[in-house]
């Protein structure tokens, strides 16, 4: 299992995330991306690649 984050004061709401991520851990809310089903992560790390701003952080448990 594994720990998904978004520094909030980081993210700009890109959907680079969103649209990265083959399990479709992300979704944008309020303008700021939300790991709203973090346990489907498989580790792929697509995401924290793909972030310009360097806002998520992927962490095993």
């Amino acid at each position: 299992m594994y720990v998904v984050t978004v520094d909030l004061e980081k993210c700009d709401g890109c959907e680079e995330c969103v649209n990265i991520c083959p399990v479709e851990v992300f979704k944008i809310v309020d303008g700021k991306s939300d790991p709203y089903q973090a346990s489907e992560c498989s580790y792929c790390l697509s995401c924290v690649e793909v972030c310009p701003n360097k806002a998520i952080t992927v962490t095993e448990m």
